[in-house]
C-alpha cells in the first residue's frame, strides 16, 4: 500500500501554503489539512453530471479532514472564496455561500502516521469515493483493490474493511450532499480562524529548501 503525505507533495505543485493541526469541537475531531493554491495552472476532470469540474489552481483551497474513528481522508477541493465555475450550469444554489466545493474526492485508508518532519501520511487503500455537488457520485479504483487483494497484498480483514468503510462513505457523506456541504464549510471555517489568529505553516521539507532559494 503507497504512503501518501497529505501535503500531497507527489502531485508536483509549485511552493503552496500547507497547514496541519488538531481539532476538537462539536462537529469535528480528528485531523485538519488546508493548501492554499498560490500560483499554477487549472486542471480538470470530466463528470457525467457536473461535466468539466476543476481540481487544481490558483486560487483554489484544498481541505482535508481525517476523523477519528474513520478510515478515510475526506478531501475538498474548493474554487477560491466566493466563486464558481460559470461553465458548472446545474451548481446547488444553496451552495452559494463563501465556500463553495467543486469535488470531494475521499480516499479510503488503513491508517495515518507521521515522517520525520512532521508531516501527516496515510496509507492508502486504493478505494476511493468521488463526489460533486451537483450529484455524481463514483467508486473509484475497485479494480486496484480487488488486484491487490489477489495478489495477497491485502488480509481478507482488510479487503471486507476498506468495502465497508467505502459502505459508509456513501451513507455519511453521499446519502445528503448538501448537509456534507454545510459540514465542511463549518470545519472550514474553524481552521481558517485558527490560521487568521496565528496558526503557523507546517514547515515542510519542500518550505524549508524553497526558503532557502
Amino acid at each position: 500500500m503507497k504512503h501518501k503525505r497529505l501535503n500531497r507533495d507527489g502531485w508536483g505543485f509549485q511552493y503552496y501554503p500547507y497547514y496541519q493541526m488538531r481539532i476538537d469541537c462539536e462537529c469535528f475531531h480528528g485531523m485538519a489539512c488546508l493548501i492554499r493554491f498560490t500560483d499554477g495552472g487549472a486542471n480538470y476532470w470530466e463528470t457525467p453530471k457536473a461535466g468539466r469540474i476543476q481540481v487544481t489552481g490558483e486560487g483554489m483551497t484544498w481541505l482535508e479532514l481525517i476523523p477519528d474513528n474513520a478510515k478515510r481522508v475526506i478531501t475538498v477541493k474548493y474554487f477560491p472564496d466566493n466563486t464558481h465555475d460559470e461553465e458548472r450550469v446545474n451548481y446547488p444554489e444553496n451552495f452559494c455561500a463563501k465556500y463553495r466545493p467543486s469535488i470531494w474526492y475521499v480516499d479510503i485508508i488503513e491508517g495515518v502516521e507521521y515522517d520525520e518532519d512532521g508531516i501527516a501520511f496515510f496509507i492508502d487503500k486504493y478505494l476511493d469515493v468521488i463526489f460533486t455537488p451537483e450529484g455524481d457520485v463514483k467508486i473509484d479504483d475497485r479494480d486496484e483493490l480487488d488486484a491487490a487483494y489477489d495478489k495477497g497484498e491485502l488480509s481478507d480483514e482488510q479487503y471486507t474493511d476498506a468495502l465497508t468503510e467505502c459502505d459508509h462513505i456513501l451513507n455519511d457523506l453521499c446519502s445528503d450532499i448538501a448537509k456534507t456541504n454545510s459540514w465542511c464549510a463549518e470545519v472550514r471555517y474553524i481552521v481558517e480562524k485558527r490560521i487568521a489568529e496565528g496558526e503557523s505553516i507546517t514547515r515542510c521539507r519542500e518550505v524549508w529548501i524553497n526558503n532557502m532559494m
